[in-house]
C-alpha cells in the first residue's frame, strides 16, 4: 500500500483505536500495525480503503485488548493519582475523556473485548455489524447482540427516575465544591447530619468534618465524573479512564446525607457503573 494513501486515513484511524483501547500511546502503536498489516497485504480492487483500514485497525485492537484481559490487573495505588506510564499525553488523553465521557470509558474498561470492539465501531463511528463480524469473528446477528449488551451496560434499560434532573444539580454542586475545597459551599450542599462510609463503616460524622475532609481532597477531585452507581448518583475518580475510587451520593431532597467510598479491586469490582443520564 503507497504510504501516501495511508496517511490519508491516519487521523481516522487513531481516532477509532484511541477511543476503543482508551491510551493514547496505544493508539499510536496499534496506528502502527495497522500500516504494517496493510502495508504487507494487497488493497486490490478494495471498494472503501477506509472501511479496509478500519476492519485492519480493529482487529488489531481486538488482539491488544485480550492481551490486556489477561495480564494480571496491576493493584490500585489510591496514594497516588497519576495515571500509568509517563509517556501518556495528559491534553489528549482529557480531550478523550471529553469527548467519549469519563464514566463511559469506565464502563467500557469493563466490557469484554468483543463487546468493546463491536460497540465502539458501531455506535461511535458507524461500521455496519456485517464489517464488524468479521473483526470478532462472529455472525452479524452475534455481533448485533455483543453491542446492545454493551450498549444495555453502558446506559441500562431502566427509565430514570423522574428527580434526576435535581439529583444531578445536588451533585454538580458537590463536585464543584470539592473540587475548589470550597467548605461554605461543601456546607451548603451537604445535609447537617452527614456521614462519610467506608467499607460500610462509618469514619465521619456531621456536615463539618466531612467538609473538611472532602476540601482536602481537591487534587483527586479533578479527576472526577458523575456516574451512576448502582443506580444511585456519585462520582468515579478515573484518571485516564482507569478507574481509582468511586464514590456513592444519598440525597434527600437537596441535600447530601451520605458519602460511601469505594476503593481497591475488590469494592470497585462489584459496583454496577452507568453513566449518568443526559
Amino acid at each position: 500500500m503507497d504510504p501516501a494513501d495511508f496517511e490519508q486515513h491516519r487521523g481516522h484511524l487513531r481516532a477509532v483505536a484511541h477511543r476503543m483501547l482508551g491510551s493514547l500511546d496505544e493508539a499510536e502503536d496499534a496506528v502502527q500495525e495497522t500500516w504494517l498489516r496493510a502495508a504487507r497485504a494487497s488493497a486490490g480492487d478494495i471498494e472503501s480503503v477506509r472501511g479496509w483500514l478500519t476492519t485492519i485497525a480493529g482487529r488489531v485492537c481486538l488482539d491488544l485488548l485480550r492481551a490486556r484481559r489477561r495480564r494480571r490487573e496491576e493493584a490500585t495505588d489510591l496514594a497516588s493519582f497519576e495515571p500509568p506510564g509517563g509517556a501518556e499525553d495528559p491534553a489528549e488523553e482529557a480531550a478523550l475523556a471529553d469527548s467519549v465521557g469519563l464514566a463511559m470509558l469506565v464502563v467500557l474498561d469493563r466490557l469484554g473485548p468483543a463487546e468493546r470492539v463491536a460497540f465502539v465501531l458501531h455506535d461511535v463511528f458507524a461500521v455496519p455489524f456485517e464489517q464488524i463480524a468479521g473483526i470478532v469473528e462472529r455472525t452479524p446477528a452475534t455481533t448485533k447482540k455483543l453491542a446492545s449488551r454493551a450498549r444495555q451496560r453502558i446506559h441500562g434499560t431502566a427509565p430514570p427516575p423522574a428527580d434526576l434532573a435535581r439529583q444531578r444539580t445536588v451533585v454538580e454542586a458537590f463536585l464543584a465544591a470539592s473540587r475548589a475545597g470550597d467548605l461554605d459551599a461543601l456546607l451548603a450542599v451537604l445535609d447537617p447530619d452527614a456521614v462519610r462510609r467506608a467499607g460500610g463503616r462509618v469514619v465521619l460524622r456531621g456536615a463539618e468534618r466531612v467538609a473538611e475532609e472532602t476540601a482536602k481532597n481537591a487534587a483527586p477531585a479533578a479527576f472526577a465524573r458523575l456516574a451512576l452507581l448502582d443506580g444511585t448518583p456519585g462520582l468515579v475518580v478515573a484518571p485516564l479512564g482507569h478507574l481509582k475510587l468511586a464514590l456513592k451520593l444519598t440525597l434527600t431532597g437537596n441535600r447530601v446525607t451520605a458519602i460511601d467510598v469505594f476503593a481497591g479491586p475488590t469494592q470497585l469490582g462489584r459496583l454496577e457503573i452507568r453513566v449518568f443520564p443526559w
